[in-house]
């Protein structure tokens, strides 16, 4: 159930005054308070909704009844009222009490930020898979808050049978619906998953590398996505503005088919209920090739940006901090620092030095095209180096694959003998998996 359509009150509109407050905790974040408000608006302007104060407090002793201090609830509610605000979005994660007792003593609405991106992500999810990932997310989120969203459930119902008693009451009894539902739909989902599996076993059985974007939202991933495929996937200034992950084939010097995977963008402070939603949408970048990481450059919190990125990455079992993935293994990460045309002179003399000393860095502007060629022949250098060459016994008969060998690898010289070819080639090391699996 949304913020926006609960049943005990009359539910916002689009365009409705919102406040945010900023919640700050010693060791927090490594951003500014003025960035974490800026991005809390823009998480706001996601859906539609006008923030027209914004407010940060130092919170040394968090109170467990209303999270800030009284006098702050009280500067916060006199905010609220002069700027007729009709939400309050607090930048941080609240309790069912605090939320109910913040909605008393400001007399208006409180969202926290887990629940302010499960109201993107309830509203942008396009795919069956993506409503039924944040449909769970939304339940598991909700079960706790039955008690502050559903004043009429104080009802009870009653029992069966001559002894029925009071029976349970009707916050039990939807608690109840509530994890049956969450149960359905993981059944649901595992279906999903399942079928998704075996369309990428299909997939790494073809001769295509696969290459996914990834980056924290608003980076400019769907925009480079859009220059390199000629796709037209909604590419706005608007964080999450899209969610479901989408391929498109490209052509890149040397490989005359790939892969290219655009995902969600990552944000931190990733509500919980969400990480088990994007590992199931990021299970694409699992079995990729090559992980292109793009980081807005000119973004003041760029680098703490990138670092949200390797922690989700992290959880989802992927990247350089996962706890499974050993040294050496896994897909390599290629970082595009895009927006370079948004960086000033002296800035970009700066970023460019640093990005020359690095041996995984491309600087480029998505909006632009400046850089995006480059970028092409590195991932194609990524993706085609390690060949070596391998002496392979081929079926004189299997045109097909002499025919794989010669557009995926370079082939050094063949000779006839009986019924087979023999064929020196040179090949990296998944390029012969692929071969292989060809059988």
């Amino acid at each position: 159930m949304s913020v926006f359509d609960r049943e005990d009150d009359e539910g916002l509109s689009r365009g409705a005054r919102a406040l945010v407050a900023l919640p700050e905790r010693a060791g927090d974040s490594q951003r500014s308070a003025e960035s974490r408000l800026d991005e809390a608006a823009g998480l706001a302007a996601a859906i539609g909704v006008d923030v027209v104060e914004r407010l940060s407090f130092r919170v040394r002793d968090p109170k467990p009844a209303t999270l800030f201090g009284s006098g702050q609830v009280e500067q916060i509610a006199t905010a609220a009222r002069m700027a007729e605000a009709e939400l309050l979005i607090v930048d941080g994660a609240l309790t069912p009490i605090q939320q109910r007792n913040l909605e008393k003593s400001v007399n208006a609405k409180v969202i926290d930020r887990t629940g302010l991106i499960l109201e993107i992500f309830g509203e942008r999810a396009a795919t069956a898979e993506g409503r039924l990932q944040v449909e769970l997310a939304h339940l598991d989120y909700q079960a706790g808050r039955l008690v502050r969203s559903w004043t009429h459930l104080e009802r009870q119902r009653g029992g069966f049978g001559f002894l029925g008693g009071p029976g349970e009451t009707q916050i039990e009894a939807d608690r109840r619906l509530i994890r049956d539902r969450m149960a359905k739909l993981r059944r649901e989902l595992e279906q999903v998953r399942r079928t998704r599996g075996l369309h990428r076993a299909r997939r790494q059985r073809a001769p295509w590398p696969v290459i996914a974007l990834v980056g924290y939202t608003n980076a400019g991933k769907s925009t480079l996505f859009n220059r390199m495929t000629g796709a037209a996937v909604m590419a706005e200034d608007l964080l999450f503005a899209t969610l479901d992950p989408t391929m498109r084939q490209i052509t890149l010097p040397g490989i005359d088919k790939a892969i290219l995977s655009d995902t969600v963008g990552f944000v931190s402070d990733l509500p919980t209920q969400l990480v088990a939603a994007f590992r199931a949408t990021l299970e694409e970048v699992t079995g990729a090739d090559l992980i292109v990481h793009v980081r807005d450059i000119a973004h003041p919190d760029s680098d703490a940006q990138a670092a949200d990125v390797l922690d989700v990455l992290g959880e989802i079992g992927v990247g350089p901090k996962a706890p499974e993935v050993l040294a050496g293994e896994g897909a390599p990460i290629l970082e595009v620092w895009n927006k370079v045309d948004r960086l000033g002179p002296d800035e970009r003399v700066r970023v460019e030095g640093e990005a020359a000393r690095r041996d995984d860095v491309v600087l480029l502007s998505a909006l632009s095209g400046e850089g995006v060629d480059a970028l092409r022949r590195i991932v194609s250098d990524r993706l085609s180096g390690g060949k070596r060459v391998r002496t392979l016994s081929v079926d004189l008969a299997n045109g097909a694959g002499m025919a794989w060998l010669h557009a995926h690898g370079e082939v050094l010289g063949q000779e006839v003998e009986g019924d087979r070819m023999i064929v020196e080639v040179r090949l990296s090391d998944t390029d012969m998996d692929r071969f292989d699996s060809r059988g």
